[in-house]
């Protein structure tokens, strides 16, 4: 669309050139701490924490990294991560595929409606308000520090999302394709698996992509319900800084390597997931 306008006229090109001017500084804004951790994590540790800090590495170095893996379980903590995200996102997308199809297909009843509602109600309630019950239930229970338990509490607190994610997405699939499958005599099953399923893998995939990343990043949760044993990523990190410890050369080395995940995704699934905010900033 720049392209067909520039040049035009003098007026266009101006506020294109502005644009692009000002495109730049929001994206130097944005992406210049992570920079400054990517560049520090390849500084000596002595040059982290430094009375004349710079913003490139006067020496390279991968002492961090092997600091990180060194004198940590950081490996295992990343298998915890990657294992609760993965799985809570595969229950997350199964039971809620489902559950917002049959919503969307009968969004006309009382039920459904009052369903909607509470489903919403329970994603307004602050994560810190319902993380304390779950927190005593599970050491009732114990399962504390139990990798299944984090997996299902990430599951449960992620589902109303995937819902009304992919409500909105199912509701634009016509019903003529549900009418059509039945007089060809596929059960409900059979035409959810068949045929409104495949139409709506795309939007399957961005939901599944948020629901990993929402996952993936969540430090709050994992903190209370973990200690040693299915310990994740985000609450390794916070150990590096204590009262008595100030270990900002690994921390920058784990927190790159954490964040590469996230780059990757971001990268090579980009279309799904502007596809997903775009639905998500339409139809609320």
């Amino acid at each position: 669309m720049f392209n067909e306008k520039f040049g035009r006229n003098k007026s266009d090109n101006v506020w294109i050139i502005a644009m692009y001017a000002l495109a730049v500084i929001f994206l130097l804004v944005f992406i210049f701490p992570y920079l400054y951790m990517l560049f520090s994590s390849f500084k000596p540790s002595k040059d982290v924490i430094s009375v004349n800090p710079t913003f490139f590495p006067k020496s390279w170095s991968l002492e961090n990294y092997q600091t990180v893996f060194a004198t940590s379980d950081m490996g295992k903590y990343f298998v915890n991560s990657f294992v609760a995200a993965t799985v809570s996102t595969i229950i997350c997308l199964l039971l809620g595929s489902l559950a917002s199809y049959a919503i969307s297909r009968t969004a006309m009843s009382k039920f459904s409606n009052v369903l909607l509602v509470l489903v919403l109600c329970l994603k307004m309630i602050p994560m810190s308000s319902i993380v304390v019950p779950i927190y005593t239930l599970v050491q009732q229970f114990g399962f504390y520090d139990y990798l299944p338990v984090l997996c299902i509490v990430y599951a449960g607190v992620n589902m109303p999302f995937v819902l009304w994610m992919m409500i909105s997405f199912f509701k634009d699939v016509p019903v003529d394709l549900d009418e059509a499958a039945a007089i060809d005599g596929a059960g409900p099953l059979k035409t959810f698996t068949s045929v409104i399923l495949p139409v709506v893998t795309p939007s399957l995939i961005s939901t599944g992509i948020f629901t990993f990343l929402l996952a993936w990043n969540d430090f709050l949760v994992a903190l209370l319900l973990t200690s040693s044993n299915a310990k994740t990523v985000p609450v390794a990190l916070s150990e590096f800084l204590t009262s008595y410890n100030l270990d900002l050369g690994p921390m920058t080395g784990a927190a790159v390597l954490f964040s590469l995940p996230v780059i990757v995704i971001s990268f090579f699934l980009q279309r799904y997931l502007v596809s997903g905010m775009l639905a998500g900033s339409i139809k609320g």
